[in-house]
């Protein structure tokens, strides 16, 4: 006998999310997908990412919610800076025409990785919507771009949401070389330099497992999530001293 397909709930504006545990699984059409609707104020993303949920959708679907079971994450403390990515952080953080920035072009950040094409996808999820109601968080406060520039150039980048000790990173873009793992890798730094254990990577992708993003269950993601945003927010500003936390660290290191 087929298995019912189990209804997916829609949410109201302002309507509180279903538990995580009740996203969809495997044998579900969408294994991860919590719920449809809502909407994406900075109130109901601020919410959404403190119960590890977040919004991922294409053109001309509404707006889908997503808790995956297992959830890939980066354990900042296993980040795995290998010995051709050291040689290059080394050279950036020793040369003066190279520099991270936080937070001086992020609507910059989230058009490129919006636009920049990539291996296997057709479109992006990153739609004009979404690109606004991240800049409302930005201003807002909690979502936080992560910059490389290069003789004045800006040249790769992530985004991320910050919300007490816990980190989640949405996309990043490169048009340079190593640009988007110099911001990763410049992340990874702040965060060991302020006690921040983890990032979520939302899924599972090999370029990420190549630097050490893991999956772990969603029962013990959340209860992170619950834990770290219980902590106070640190300052975002990046300090060139912070490289001695990665490139000095005993994160795991590989040819």
């Amino acid at each position: 006998m087929k298995k019912q397909q189990r209804p997916l709930p829609w949410l109201d504006a302002g309507e509180s999310f279903p538990p995580a545990s009740r996203a969809w699984g495997l044998d579900d059409p969408a294994p991860g997908l919590l719920a449809a609707g809502s909407s994406l104020d900075v109130t109901t993303l601020v919410r959404a990412y403190g119960q590890g949920i977040f919004p991922w959708y294409s053109d001309g679907q509404p707006t889908l919610w997503w808790c995956p079971n297992p959830r890939m994450v980066l354990q900042t403390g296993q980040f795995k800076l290998h010995r051709s990515l050291r040689k290059t952080l080394q050279h950036f953080s020793d040369n003066p025409a190279c520099e991270v920035r936080f937070d001086t072009a992020f609507a910059r950040v989230i058009n490129a990785c919006a636009t920049k094409p990539r291996d296997g996808q057709p479109g992006t999820w990153i739609l004009p919507e979404m690109i606004a109601a991240y800049c409302a968080l930005h201003a807002a406060g909690p979502a936080h771009s992560v910059e490389t520039w290069v003789d004045g150039q800006l040249v790769g980048g992530l985004y991320c949401v910050n919300l007490g000790g816990m980190v989640f990173g949405e996309s990043m873009f490169a048009d340079a070389s190593d640009a988007s793992k110099i911001a990763l890798s410049a992340l990874v730094a702040f965060c060991l330099a302020h006690g921040i254990g983890m990032i979520d990577c939302q899924q599972n992708t090999a370029h990420l497992a190549s630097l050490g993003a893991q999956e772990i269950s969603r029962d013990v993601f959340v209860n992170g999530v619950a834990e770290a945003i219980s902590r106070p927010a640190p300052t975002w500003q990046f300090d060139p001293v912070y490289w001695k936390y990665l490139l000095t660290s005993k994160t795991p290191a590989t040819t």
